[in-house]
């Protein structure tokens, strides 16, 4: 039986518990359009309420892509020339929450941090490319 698409996943990093959701988002502008759309990443330091949760949010942009359809698959981000990633992998979800725990994000804070996911794009990319060498699994 498939997984239910919106139901949080679980990941379990250096001995601590998240879950974890994958959303993509947008808004309509004036003509009814889908504008500006999003992907969002939101872990959930567990248990509930021991922190607040951590959204990573990739917005499209010039240069960037981020699911609306074909040819993508529905996870898929990334630059146009370089680095890309399918947030339905645990692997790159843990890749992203690492590279956001290295530049300072504490789970432990009991408010929500929202983080450009651009900016943990490529070292969290170069990080799962590195696990899946010849050395990884």
């Amino acid at each position: 039986m498939p997984r239910h698409s919106k139901k949080p996943r679980r990941l379990v990093a250096d001995g601590r518990v998240y879950m974890w959701t994958m959303r993509h988002s947008h808004r309509r502008d004036d003509d009814g359009r889908s504008v500006d759309c999003r992907q969002i990443l939101t872990l959930f330091p567990q248990p509930a309420g021991s922190g607040g949760p951590l959204r990573i949010v990739f917005a499209d942009g010039p240069g960037r892509y981020v699911p609306g359809g074909a040819p993508f698959g529905s996870g898929d981000v990334g630059f146009t020339r370089g680095s890309d990633l399918n947030l339905h992998e645990p692997g790159a979800v843990r890749a992203l929450l690492d590279v956001a725990l290295a530049r300072g994000w504490q789970p432990g804070q009991r408010r929500v941090v929202e983080v450009d996911g651009w900016s943990l794009l490529e070292a969290a990319a170069t990080a799962r490319a590195g696990d899946a060498g010849p050395g990884g699994p």
